[in-house]
């Protein structure tokens, strides 16, 4: 019989489809247990550092170990809360976090991508993470327009570090799926949501039972 993951996660930059997509999913199955974003699970350190500008303490104040450090300590709490027998759906694994830690060390700390990516991974080193099935949501695979796509959806200009925040998240993203670290890719450059969603099932389903899973009916 096939074993099922403890845990799927959808990653991708802001404004992707991640949140619509890890709804959909939650209503496919029973055996799904959304566990969210990694701050719900660990409120107490995120509202310590967001006391004096959550933002200067992210992008200026805090050290690439001490951020790093706080990201794997939320994500190890959120694994703790899943539920015997039942596989938990993250928004934002490991891999997407690591890049997020290593985005921010592009910009604060001026190294390449791949040497942000090295640093982070040597700080998250041999310690013991969650297995996942985590699946990549990609606007493009060509960065620039990946990057305009997710800003062009935000609805207003992104301001101060963040438009350069966010190139270097794209950035890290890209390598990440050229160096294989997602267990799929899903290119949604010219896809409509629900064409998305059926790639997505289409990944998760085969790493679990395959009759468990439901698409989407008539609309």
């Amino acid at each position: 019989m096939q074993s099922v993951p403890n845990f799927v996660s959808l990653n991708g930059p802001d404004n992707v489809g991640k949140t619509t997509q890890l709804r959909q999913l939650a209503e496919s199955w029973s055996g799904f247990q959304p566990l969210g974003a990694i701050h719900e699970h660990d409120p107490g350190p995120w509202a310590r550092v967001a006391a004096n500008g959550y933002a200067t303490w992210w992008f200026e104040t805090s050290t690439t170990l001490e951020l790093t450090t706080m990201l794997l300590a939320g994500h190890a709490k959120r694994a703790a809360a899943r539920q015997t027998g039942r596989t938990g759906l993250l928004d934002r694994g490991l891999p997407m976090l690591l890049a997020v830690a290593a985005a921010t060390c592009v910009v604060k700390d001026r190294l390449a991508v791949q040497e942000a990516l090295d640093a982070v991974a040597g700080i998250a080193g041999a310690r013991p993470t969650p297995a996942e099935t985590s699946v990549l949501l990609l606007p493009s695979r060509d960065p620039d327009r990946s990057y305009a796509i997710t800003s062009a959806r935000e609805g207003r200009p992104w301001t101060g570090i963040y438009p350069e925040y966010q190139r270097a998240l794209h950035a890290a993203l890209l390598r990440q799926a050229d160096n294989d670290v997602y267990t799929t890719v899903v290119d949604c450059q010219d896809r409509s949501t629900d064409d998305v969603y059926t790639a997505v099932l289409g990944c998760v389903s085969a790493h679990l039972p395959v009759t468990s899973l439901k698409g989407r009916g008539p609309r």
